[in-house]
């Protein structure tokens, strides 16, 4: 069997695909929206937004600026610099507006792929770019930015996130945490007993799945058989389901989820319904199992453009500012690119460091026989 006659047979085994997918009109009934693809704001009952202009031009700027450095990012791995990227190309709107609606003590738990969360906390993209370039394991202070590490194994940080939860209630603390997870986590058992204990414990926690309808290549139809916020229900807490590719949907909801925790309420599960525009890491190559006209569908539904459509619409944002942004996001990617070829190779010790919370004899006898090893070749290298 050859890969090429694999692929063909993967893009006709998938007939699950939602019709959404093929279309591009993915508006299930309870699909919370506020900012349409064509820009127009609605409202929602449930998860009102009262918002000003210097807010959403805020917004637009975030999300111009993360998929700025995630395109540098993935260039930069192309070019040899970084060992691996996972881009969050098409996913800037559900990661931006659940970022912003975290309050400076609330706690957030990401996977891999969280480059917009990251940058909401305050985190240095050059800090990102060197965990996968390899001379950092991701160079910022979890407790600093109330960030914690990306997480390469899939869905345990739901686990990390829940005993965290936890602990606020134990202290009596008024924060909430997220754990983000995609929609291929969430068939984990980890997500699921993150959800058991949650739920039965009634921690702070907001679950934000981003479901970007493809778990590497696996559609997320071949995972479930209901939509994923349903599944909230069985474990006795609320599912909301939000469209991802919508910035302000996704700040109201996810600021709605986080206050009920805060409340003592306990745990929801968000599914920001959205699209992988990407592969899932540059390792991957996503036409060999998905059809072109799905990413075209899903072109029309861009979180950036809508957002722009608002603020011409509204005239709440002129030439002036728009070029103020790409000059901004030019600087930030020539930043990038100078800041990640110029890295320092790390001293190799350090790898023995923070094994352990306290000195251990072990690691130290490891770290002595490294050294004896690197000092025996000419040069000490």
């Amino acid at each position: 069997m050859t890969v090429k006659s694999t692929a063909r047979a993967r893009k006709k085994a998938a007939p699950g695909v939602p019709d959404s997918l093929a279309t591009g009109k993915d508006a299930p009934a309870e699909l919370v929206q506020l900012l349409t693809p064509e820009g127009e704001r609605v409202e929602h009952p449930d998860y009102p937004l009262t918002i000003t202009p210097e807010e959403l031009r805020s917004l637009y700027r975030d999300l111009v600026l993360v998929r700025r450095f995630d395109a540098e990012a993935t260039a930069l791995q192309r070019q040899g610099e970084l060992g691996l990227w996972a881009s969050l190309l098409g996913q800037e709107a559900a990661q931006v507006g659940s970022g912003r609606a975290m309050r400076e003590n609330d706690y957030a738990f990401p996977t891999y792929r969280e480059h917009g969360v990251a940058w909401c906390r305050g985190v240095d993209p050059l800090n990102l770019l060197g965990m996968f370039r390899g001379v950092n394991h991701g160079g910022w202070d979890p407790n600093e930015k109330n960030f914690h590490l990306y997480t390469i194994v899939i869905g345990s940080q739901t686990l990390h996130a829940t005993g965290y939860a936890m602990g606020i209630t134990k202290d009596g603390a008024d924060d909430a945490v997220i754990a983000y997870f995609g929609d291929g986590a969430s068939s984990q058992g980890d997500v699921n007993e993150a959800f058991t204990f949650a739920s039965v414990y009634n921690a702070p926690v907001v679950f934000f799945c981003q479901n970007n309808q493809w778990a590497i290549s696996e559609p997320t139809t071949t995972q479930t058989r209901i939509p994923l916020y349903r599944r909230a229900s069985g474990f006795g807490f609320p599912g909301v389901r939000v469209d991802g590719n919508d910035v302000l949907a996704c700040l109201a909801v996810t600021r709605w989820a986080l206050d009920r925790a805060r409340s003592g309420s306990g745990p929801v599960l968000i599914e920001a319904f959205t699209y992988r525009m990407g592969a899932h890491t540059t390792s991957d190559d996503p036409t060999r199992y998905r059809a072109n006209e799905e990413t075209e569908a899903w072109k029309a539904k861009d979180p950036i453009s809508r957002l722009k459509a608002l603020l011409e619409r509204e005239e709440l944002a002129d030439a002036d500012f728009f070029a103020a942004v790409e000059a901004e996001s030019e600087t930030l990617g020539l930043r990038v690119r100078e800041g990640v070829r110029s890295m320092p190779d790390p001293d190799a010790t350090l790898i023995f460091d923070h094994v352990y919370a306290e000195p251990h004899a072990l690691v130290a006898e490891e770290r002595a026989e490294y050294v004896a090893y690197a000092e025996s070749f000419e040069g000490g290298e």
